[in-house]
């Protein structure tokens, strides 16, 4: 998550700053996202890396955002 957000704020040029509060008790100490059930069971693999998907969906964004 902490990728995600550096990378949505040098993307949108944001001067926001992160804040980091404590984790519930019960919260996971640590994730692993794995991708290998839907490589193996869809034959799928991502083509769009997580840096470019993010530019492209703030691109967006910024288009139809003046818009509504």
């Amino acid at each position: 998550m902490l990728q995600l957000a550096e990378l949505v704020l040098k993307h949108t040029q944001s001067k926001s700053k992160l804040i980091f509060n404590p984790l519930p008790s019960d919260d996971p100490k640590q994730r692993k996202p794995d991708i290998s059930l839907a490589q193996q069971k869809l034959d799928w693999i991502p083509k769009v890396s997580l840096e470019d998907g993010l530019k492209e969906t703030i691109s967006y964004f910024k288009k139809i955002l003046p818009t509504i």
